[in-house]
């Protein structure tokens, strides 16, 4: 037990030292004064991005959890494919924030205005074409939550980042309602 303790303890003691002396060496040239990047990224943004990061990443968690139950209670295939490029869009959108809220030193709150606990058991419970057109007309009130916070970011907002992916969000979740509502008339 002692070797693998001093083995674990020479590894931390050597990262330690080599971030020193490597983070010595990227500062030589540069203006001791001058905002890290790190600092840089945390000046740059205001409430309203804290606040939309914050909404949207439960937000997308849920429409995450939504798009899973998707390929075994879905008979349509479209539902299945539009419920799987959501989750591909929004998973990276999540880690986006998450870093955000990191660098900013934010934590996250619960938001409202999502689906009940309730909603979210109808729809586990739910199969087939019933599924498929409660499962759409729930993503397009999830969606338009989304744009709504998207609008107020970009209106608000004062993070470049932030900001721009709140115009992502709006044009790509206004396309899928326009898709989720094109295959509510099919049904």
């Amino acid at each position: 037990m002692r070797k693998p303790v001093l083995i674990g303890g020479i590894a931390v003691a050597s990262a330690v030292l080599l971030g020193a002396c490597s983070s010595n060496d990227s500062m030589s040239g540069m203006d001791p004064s001058a905002p890290s990047s790190s600092a840089q990224a945390a000046a740059d943004h205001n409430a309203d991005d804290v606040t939309f990061a914050q909404q949207m990443v439960p937000h997308h968690s849920q429409a995450l959890e939504m798009a899973k139950l998707v390929p075994s209670r879905s008979t349509n295939p479209k539902v299945a494919d539009l419920a799987s490029r959501i989750a591909k869009a929004q998973d990276p959108e999540i880690q986006q924030m998450h870093s955000w809220l990191t660098s900013w030193g934010a934590g996250m709150p619960g938001m409202p205005g999502m689906m009940s606990d309730h909603d979210m058991k109808k729809l586990e419970a739910a199969k087939g074409a019933e599924f498929d057109k409660m499962w759409l007309d729930m993503m397009i009130e999830h969606h338009q939550g989304a744009v709504d916070l998207a609008r107020t970011e970009l209106s608000k907002g004062g993070n470049a980042g932030a900001k721009a992916l709140a115009r992502k969000i709006i044009d790509a979740q206004q396309a899928e309602i326009t898709e989720m509502r094109g295959l509510l008339t099919q049904s």
